[in-house]
């Protein structure tokens, strides 16, 4: 790594990497659409059950936590895929590992949906 001065201009410019790496989730990584829409759903029925501020602290950490192994996951099977293009055994296992820590997330920000709209959707009825 080089030994550089701060500057404010590289900080602003490692912005431009980090939102191509967004569009780059967007538009080729298939996967991050269903993470999109339950954020979307789980947002919309925010608003309309009246979430309170901390329900609304749950609802936010767990779609970023979501989105954000759903980047890392996409990093590492690319990643791996670079490394090595042939099928492989241990390539696999990386890949199922980071795959698996999404599916984790993913459950758990099912679970907190459920516990913070069920009561909300029970009481509507």
């Amino acid at each position: 790594m080089k030994n550089q001065k701060f500057s404010v201009k590289n900080r602003l410019k490692s912005f431009k990497y980090a939102f191509s790496g967004l569009k780059t989730l967007v538009t080729e990584e298939h996967n991050s659409w269903i993470h999109i829409l339950a954020a979307i759903i789980a947002i919309t029925a925010g608003f309309l059950t009246k979430i309170n501020l901390y329900e609304w602290v749950a609802v936010i950490f767990v779609i970023g936590f979501v989105i954000t192994l759903e980047i890392i996951n996409s990093a590492i099977e690319n990643l791996a895929d670079f490394v090595s293009p042939d099928k492989h055994d241990k390539i696999k296992k990386i890949k199922d590992l980071s795959a698996a820590g999404v599916l984790i997330a993913a459950i758990t920000a099912l679970i907190t949906g459920l516990i913070i709209f069920i009561p909300k959707i029970t009481d509507l009825c």
